[in-house]
């Protein structure tokens, strides 16, 4: 008892014999009652005789009503009671508000209190704010803050086109914008295009579109091209039909990731749907390099063994020494190098060795590669100058379109028409193998000696043969058993013929039948591979 007193502040009820835990130390002035106190550490309240309360409710009303000399057990099953009892009323009093309406008058009550206070709190803004900015007030205010949504301004807008203010619509919204130093410069885009599903045709490469990018609407004239392995952009005629390809044109710099949209007309009377394409500008620069493929095609004009001279590809000696070790090929697939051009001769006749012997019908081409212009075209869409709007507006047209205007028929290209190509047989020098290469060779790969055909028959075949009558019987055997298995023969080919033919017809019934489930399957797997190959091709954009 005297080391549970050490450990303990306060008084021990009397009934136990024991004074207080400094008392029981010897301590004089500290025996008096100690009250309620707080555990700081877990926020536990105690009572004077050591009780338990769960909050500051039960340490107010533990006073009123909570007898003395109680345990800790059945003080706690008390004040579990007592809240019960409490909760019991809260909730029948509450039910009983919600059936007389107090309730509805309560919330509308609150919120009148909610909004009146708001309404203190501007007022009490308001109040600081003149103060702070003085008699200029909101002027100062504006100064500061800058103009907050909601406020009419006045814009100053210098060498604005009095044809804006003569075709001037209010009931049309101008939406206003502005633009960073680098946006007012020009110069080429290269962005990632791809054509509209929904749009019926696709783009022919060179003609004119409007693009709608960032702030600008403006027309210009896109070169389509492609993006090869070795990071070579090859040109486009048309845009590809389900998959993204790159576009150059000369417009307004934008920074990249900027969206662009293009469409090939303004007028509202255009049928269908009128966005042509969709992209994203990916890098900007003075200038982008687009090839194309060009085949510079000549024919050998002397052969040896490896060399040939070549003669048409060239039109002068700068340009074979232009192209001194490049690779050419020829239509059979024998390759070759440009080596040092020819005084004699036609001008740009060439010296050039092959892998092998080549032919003089053999047709020489060598592949390259060459840049594509650009053009610089760039036509702002002003509608807004235009009392007609849209309709007022002119831009370029595509060559089909002038044709179809003016009626102007197709041109034409002898070169570009397909012709049928006569090509004729060629005869072959026959093999001549050496006898000490044949000595060499295996046995089936020799020649062997092989009687020549004799263009007039021989005395042995022209000659009469005399058949006695014994030869004539077996002879006259030897046909009649002939005749027989020759009309068992044709007997079986018309059966057989027969059957095949039964056999086609019962294939294409079922070919019939399996093959709308087979075009669906195609389909299906089609749409797959089409979906892996745009995924890869996106992973691969991104860099991943």
């Amino acid at each position: 008892e005297t080391l549970r007193n050490k450990f303990v502040t306060g008084k021990w009820d009397d009934s136990n014999g024991t004074g207080g835990g400094a008392g029981g130390m010897g301590g004089g002035d500290d025996n008096g009652e100690y009250g309620d106190f707080e555990d700081l550490e877990t926020g536990e309240k105690f009572g004077p005789k050591g009780e338990v309360f769960e909050s500051d409710d039960e340490m107010d009303d533990d006073s009123d009503g909570a007898p003395t000399g109680m345990t800790d057990e059945q003080l706690r099953d008390f004040n579990a009671n007592r809240k019960a009892s409490k909760k019991k009323d809260f909730d029948d009093q509450y039910d009983e508000d919600k059936k007389t309406g107090d309730a509805a008058e309560n919330d509308e009550k609150a919120e009148s209190e909610y909004v009146e206070t708001l309404q203190r709190e501007k007022e009490a803004r308001l109040q600081r704010n003149k103060e702070e900015f003085g008699e200029e007030g909101e002027a100062a205010r504006l100064r500061h803050e800058g103009f907050r949504q909601g406020l009419y301004v006045r814009i100053r807008i210098d060498g604005v086109p009095v044809e804006l203010l003569e075709s001037f619509n209010p009931i049309m919204p101008m939406v206003l914008g502005g633009l960073t130093p680098q946006e007012t410069n020009k110069g080429f885009l290269r962005c990632r295009f791809k054509k509209h599903r929904w749009h019926k045709k696709i783009l022919k490469c060179n003609d004119p579109l409007i693009f709608s990018l960032g702030w600008r609407r403006f027309q210009s004239i896109p070169v389509f091209s492609t993006e090869d392995e070795n990071g070579r952009h090859r040109y486009l005629k048309y845009t590809p039909e389900h998959m993204h390809c790159h576009a150059t044109f000369y417009g307004p710099q934008v920074p990249p990731n900027t969206g662009i949209l293009a469409i090939q007309k303004l007028s509202g009377n255009t049928p269908g749907f009128r966005i042509a394409a969709t992209g994203v500008t990916l890098e900007l620069d003075e200038s982008f390099e687009v090839v194309k493929k060009l085949k510079l095609v000549g024919s050998p004009s002397k052969i040896y063994k490896n060399t040939a001279f070549i003669a048409g590809m060239f039109n002068s000696d700068l340009e074979v020494s232009r192209f001194e070790g490049a690779k050419i090929r020829t239509v059979s697939g024998v390759r070759g190098q440009v080596k040092k051009a020819l005084r004699e001769g036609q001008p740009g006749s060439f010296r050039a060795t092959f892998e092998d012997k080549i032919l003089m019908s053999d047709i020489v081409f060598c592949r390259t590669w060459m840049p594509v212009e650009i053009t610089k075209y760039y036509n702002p869409v002003t509608t807004l100058l235009a009392k007609e709007g849209s309709e007022g507006w002119r831009g370029m047209k595509p060559k089909a379109q002038l044709q179809v205007e003016t009626q102007t028929p197709i041109e034409v290209k002898a070169d570009s028409i397909y012709k049928p190509i006569t090509r004729p047989e060629k005869k072959f020098n026959k093999l001549y193998v050496s006898k000490r290469l044949e000595e060499s060779l295996p046995f089936a790969s020799k020649q062997k000696n092989e009687e020549k055909k004799r263009k007039k028959k021989s005395y042995v075949s022209k000659r009469a043969v005399v058949m006695d009558a014994d030869e004539k019987k077996k002879y006259t055997f030897m046909q009649a058993v002939n005749t027989i298995r020759n009309e068992k023969v044709s007997k079986k080919k018309t059966k057989n013929a027969e059957r095949r033919v039964e056999k086609a017809k019962e294939d294409a019934r079922k070919e019939a039948k399996l093959g709308a489930v087979r075009k669906a399957n195609k389909k299906r797997q089609y749409r797959i591979d089409g979906k892996i190959a745009a995924a890869r091709e996106r992973k691969r954009l991104r860099g991943e």
